[in-house]
């Protein structure tokens, strides 16, 4: 198993409009590897899956990143605000395309 990825843990399902999710603890990992491994974790969630995020710094630059590079396209609910840990939950939100609102890009395909 890839060593990155050993802290990886799925979550219990909830009962709100997330189905599954996989937690991401980012706080032994290098502070360079962090973003990439986040946005990676999270383009591979299925639309209404979540990731729980676990950091030990407040995320707030994260979001930021998030809303700049996926905008419209995640939630974001802090669940803890440090002082030493802080948990967030991100959710992929269901796309536009095949939902009636069309985005013209495939023709209407």
């Amino acid at each position: 198993m890839d060593a990155s990825l050993m802290h990886l843990q799925p979550l219990e399902p909830s009962m709100t409009l997330t189905t599954y999710g996989t937690k991401i603890d980012v706080r032994p990992i290098a502070p360079r590897e962090r973003h990439s491994l986040i946005f990676n974790t999270f383009r591979s969630l299925g639309e209404s899956e979540a990731m729980e995020l676990i950091n030990d710094h407040d995320p707030r630059p994260l979001y930021f990143q998030f809303q700049e590079v996926l905008p419209g396209k995640f939630a974001w609910d802090d669940l803890e605000n440090g002082p030493d840990t802080w948990r967030v939950r991100i959710t992929k939100l269901i796309g536009d395309h095949g939902n009636g609102r069309c985005c013209g890009s495939c023709g209407g395909a």
